[in-house]
């Protein structure tokens, strides 16, 4: 079984953070745009070194994805950053109208995602965001689950021509992929090989799936641990792969069991290989104030929930 090292705590944000200062060395058609939270998007650096290249609109989302969607018809490649419940819920018509139907090259980079939040509890946690945003057409959807994937992925949809929902998180979390990684949009990540159980996992519950799956080989289940950080597109082969050699998938994912990640891989199963699935999400509720640590805990959101959801589909074969 591989072992995988966490290289030290570091918050998602930061990832993005750095990818952006890094592509703004090397793209000058990279500009920045942020909704009065350039400390909490780490977009402080970029902002210091192209002062030419970003724009504080304030607190005014919805005029900050105008602007970005008006930017590309010049050329530019517009970062828009605020805290996800900001990104998605509050400018869904913008996004809709502007940047999704025109087709418009916009990367929506949206922080403080999910429950991790924390403290600052239910009306700023979104659980729907992933949902919303692969539901509109053309839209693709990333979820990275560390800081140099994050890193990596900001770097990656630069190039990528299209618009772009890019979604990570507030807290420290394990570092664990490698820092030189090859970023590819749509293509999952095969963590572990086993034959037991498929156990599918987005954003900071990838971490999560590994040590689930270093519980379970000690009670001799192996499972394939599958990093998907595109939601869309979904690597429909690499799931079909998986499932098709162990017969059952248990979904992880720090959102609603509606409309995420776990609702994709159901459909995928279901018109090409029906197969027992548990998912580990959000039951149809918001969230609350509390540490990211109680709130994973409550919610079922971490590596024993997994175990237990291992358990019980396995069952179901």
């Amino acid at each position: 079984m591989k072992k995988y090292t966490d290289t030290g705590k570091k918050d998602t944000r930061s990832g993005f953070g750095d990818g952006l200062t890094e592509l703004g060395k090397k793209n000058k058609d990279v500009v920045a745009l942020c909704a009065d939270l350039t400390g909490s998007l780490k977009m402080d650096e970029f902002k210091e070194n192209h002062p030419d290249r970003f724009f504080q609109i304030g607190i005014a989302e919805a005029n900050m994805i105008g602007i970005a969607a008006g930017m590309t018809i010049g050329g530019k490649i517009p970062f828009t950053g605020t805290f996800a419940n900001f990104s998605t819920g509050r400018v869904y018509d913008q996004i809709r109208q502007s940047v999704a139907y025109s087709g418009k090259n916009v990367k929506i980079c949206a922080s403080h995602a999910g429950i991790t939040l924390g403290e600052d509890g239910a009306t700023h946690q979104i659980l729907e965001d992933l949902g919303l945003m692969k539901m509109l057409p053309g839209m693709t959807v990333i979820n990275t689950c560390d800081y140099n994937q994050t890193k990596a992925a900001t770097i990656a949809i630069a190039d990528f021509e299209g618009p772009v929902y890019l979604r990570f998180g507030r807290p420290k979390v394990a570092n664990f992929t490698p820092a030189d990684q090859n970023f590819q949009i749509g293509k999952a990540v095969q963590l572990q090989e086993g034959t037991d159980v498929t156990i599918i996992a987005t954003g900071h519950l990838v971490w999560e799936a590994l040590q689930a799956a270093e519980t379970l080989n000690e009670s001799g289940i192996t499972a394939d641990v599958i990093n998907i950080h595109t939601i869309k597109p979904l690597d429909d082969e690499a799931i079909l792969k998986s499932v098709k050699k162990t017969g059952c998938v248990v979904t992880a994912e720090e959102h609603n069991f509606l409309g995420g990640l776990g609702e994709s891989v159901a459909r995928l199963l279901s018109t090409h290989h029906p197969a027992p699935q548990e998912f580990i999400a959000t039951q149809d509720t918001f969230g609350e104030s509390g540490t990211p640590e109680q709130l994973m805990d409550k919610y079922g959101l971490n590596a024993s929930a997994i175990v237990n959801a291992t358990k019980k589909v396995i069952a179901r074969k």
